[in-house]
């Protein structure tokens, strides 16, 4: 009979039952609750390897996963969809979108435009360029650079057309775009004109006389710190720099004079920096018609089919902007600078 028979099988709380070994040793015999002990373990300890198995592979995937898509956003920004828009819709008017502040570090930049609408020129199916705008102006300096683009590819390309249509807003230096247009169109309650420059700052030196801070500014050359708003005002200064608006103020006005001509009514007001209705602006001569980018192009182009060829901002560009990134840089751009523009 076998140790482990029904009459010699311990109880639970024996003693373990020892045989003797062959060289004499002992040996200790586990119940047989033991060995189901063990056999639980081993499939516990299985059960955990297969589980962590699953979570690398899983771990694996998800990082494939990320790796895909971060190389797809990639090409996205380096190879933009619309770079084959022409060969893909056939006989369209080509749309380049003018929105917000027109700066050299803003959406609507001279480089972003001048990209758009060399492309919308170039495009063997286009058949007219419209301008759709939606500013109150910006960079005198950026709106110069696209109006000349825009004269530039007109005589390139004698048999396309520039139209501008103004939505909500097209004042000053998009105004200042819009006049190398060959027409000019806005709705009613557009507001259209402000041909005028205008600069601004702050002056700090009676706060900072009054908090009892005091202004330690070292220079090389009488006019360095020139406008510097924790000084006193100069009135040398401030002439000089009425001089420096008025200039640019003129260029302005010779620009929309050479883009309209004989349009223009003869109104001493047009170039006082005042906004207009779309409704006034058309009997001031400063737009041609009323109506909006759709109907530009079904009435006045006579090609339907819009095809917009603007510059976006890239999807990382827009998780940036919406952690507000920029606000900061924003508000001290507006509190310290004195740079003019077109408004």
């Amino acid at each position: 009979m076998s140790d482990w028979d029904s009459d010699n099988k311990p109880e639970w709380g024996d003693a373990p039952v020892e045989n003797q070994s062959s060289k004499g040793g002992k040996k200790p015999i586990l119940p047989p609750e033991s060995g189901r002990d063990w056999k639980l373990i081993e499939k516990l300890v299985l059960s955990l390897q297969s589980e962590q198995r699953k979570s690398r592979r899983w771990g694996i995937f998800f990082k494939l996963l990320t790796f895909v898509y971060l190389f797809a956003l990639l090409l996205i920004i380096k190879f933009p969809l619309g770079d084959s828009l022409d060969a893909a819709t056939g006989s369209h008017t080509a749309l380049v979108e003018i929105s917000g502040m027109i700066a050299a570090d803003e959406l609507a930049s001279a480089d972003n435009i001048v990209g758009s609408l060399r492309e919308a020129f170039e495009a063997d199916n286009s058949v007219a360029v419209v301008l759709r705008i939606n500013s109150g102006g910006g960079s005198p300096v950026q709106s110069g650079y696209v109006y000349d683009e825009i004269q530039r590819l007109r005589g390139e390309h004698p048999d396309k057309k520039v139209y501008a249509v103004i939505s909500d807003i097209g004042a000053s230096g998009a105004y200042y775009i819009a006049a190398a247009a060959d027409e000019i169109y806005a709705d009613k309650a557009s507001l259209v004109g402000s041909i005028g420059v205008v600069a601004g700052g702050f002056g700090f030196a009676e706060v900072m006389e009054k908090v009892g801070v005091e202004r330690r500014l070292y220079t090389a050359g009488e006019n360095k710190a020139f406008l510097d708003p924790f000084s006193p005002e100069n009135e040398e200064e401030v002439a000089f720099w009425q001089g420096v608006l008025e200039t640019t103020h003129s260029q302005f006005i010779d620009k929309v004079r050479e883009g309209r001509g004989d349009r223009l009514a003869d109104d001493e007001r047009l170039f006082t920096g005042l906004i207009w209705s779309g409704e006034q602006a058309l009997e001031l001569g400063l737009v041609d018609g009323l109506g909006s980018a759709s109907h530009v192009a079904r009435q006045v182009v006579g090609e339907e089919k819009l095809v917009d060829y603007s510059r976006r901002k890239s999807p990382l560009q827009d998780i940036v902007d919406q952690f507000g990134v920029s606000v900061g840089s924003a508000l001290a751009n507006r509190m310290m600078e004195a740079r003019f523009e077109l408004r």
